[in-house]
């Protein structure tokens, strides 16, 4: 109880910190340029150099197979038939983020993950990889030592493991080998795309742009797209969109929403939600499962066997809860010092929020995630 009671009213103080009458942000918190994305990429790659932690090759055959076909690359002929036991190599998927506008020879931050059944990727070094992108084009060479934040250790059956150890990261250790064009600037018109649906939001965007660069320069297409014109002159349009970019934005106060994630039972409730007058009673069920060990000993001169079973009492036990009146709230602090008069566990007030926005007391949309 005193937990949620904190949880509760951190929740509040948050709410009345980051949102007074006005919210103000910039336009690239809220819209992106259509064209300046990032694209992600993919290979498939060794790592080396560990100390015995690689692939148990005997389970993950693809592993022997990499090596034969490397060796080849370099010359290396196998003859048929060798059976090697590679304690120190292992496979992994290597993937990164090409951002928008890279140019060859810029370098990227690789992260490599285990694909089969290696211990630990310390210590490794990655053998050059080629990474690909959607259209299977290698955009980038990734090669070099990897960075593991964690540490373990095992002995005769015994193992101490700190954080993760089947995945690490290289800083700078990919090369670009090819940029992706952007239509950003092949034209004068440009299209800003809201991070979510808003019609409020995009008059707003176009509503500041028209009134820092002069009428007629944005106008909103819809809930979710602004077109900009950009200057004619192409190398004035990177300083444009830099402008409108930071121009700050007055947003009104979000719909009302609460989110429940029902894995971790988190709770999260923002300002706009408001609560009508209602009587909530919520009891606690409690089913408890005792098991016990029965031994049935045959007489001494009988020719049976010592039986054993196990009996189980199973108890259902129902807590009552009387009705508590819970007064209208028009403000967050009402809602939440409301709420925590239940004395529940945020686990229950995912069954009481949905039970009461049913009844019409609560003025909020519930997402469950």
């Amino acid at each position: 109880m005193t937990s949620l009671r904190k949880f509760f009213a951190l929740l509040c103080l948050c709410s009345v910190a980051a949102w007074p009458a006005a919210a103000s942000v910039r336009v690239m918190d809220v819209a992106d340029v259509q064209g300046a994305r990032s694209n992600q990429l993919v290979g498939y790659g060794l790592v080396v150099g560990l100390d015995g932690t690689g692939d148990q090759t005997t389970q993950a055959p693809f592993t022997t197979q990499s090596v034969t076909a490397m060796l080849q690359q370099m010359g290396v002929t196998l003859p048929p038939g060798v059976n090697m036991q590679l304690r120190n190599v292992a496979t992994v998927m290597v993937t990164t983020q090409l951002p928008a506008f890279s140019k060859p020879g810029q370098t990227l931050e690789v992260t490599v993950s285990s694909l089969a059944n290696a211990k630990s990727l310390r210590g490794g070094t990655l053998i050059a990889t080629p990474l690909k992108g959607a259209d299977g084009q290698i955009y980038a060479m990734a090669q070099g030592n990897l960075v593991v934040g964690g540490a373990g250790a095992s002995a005769n059956g015994s193992k101490v493991q700190i954080n993760h150890l089947s995945a690490g990261r290289i800083p700078d250790g990919a090369t670009v080998e090819r940029a992706v064009p952007s239509p950003v600037f092949d034209s004068a018109l440009a299209q800003l795309d809201l991070k979510q649906t808003d019609f409020a939001m995009a008059r707003s965007v176009a509503g500041a742009i028209n009134a820092a660069k002069g009428a007629g320069t944005a106008m909103a297409m819809d809930g979710r797209t602004v077109n900009v014109r950009m200057p004619d002159a192409q190398q004035e349009r990177v300083g444009f969109l830099a402008d409108i970019n930071g121009l700050p934005l007055q947003l009104e106060k979000p719909p009302a929403r609460i989110v429940l994630n029902a894995r971790t039972g988190s709770v999260v409730i923002n300002e706009a939600v408001t609560l009508g007058a209602c009587a909530v009673a919520h009891g606690s069920l409690t089913v408890t499962v005792t098991t016990t060990p029965v031994v049935s000993q045959p007489n001494p001169l009988g020719q049976g066997q010592t039986v054993q079973a196990e009996r189980s009492d199973i108890t259902v036990n129902q807590a009552g809860s009387a009705l508590i009146h819970l007064p209208a709230g028009a403000k967050l602090t009402d809602v939440v010092k409301a709420l925590n008069t239940l004395g529940a566990t945020p686990q229950d007030l995912h069954a009481i929020l949905q039970a009461m926005k049913s009844a019409g007391a609560l003025r909020a949309e519930i997402e469950v995630i």
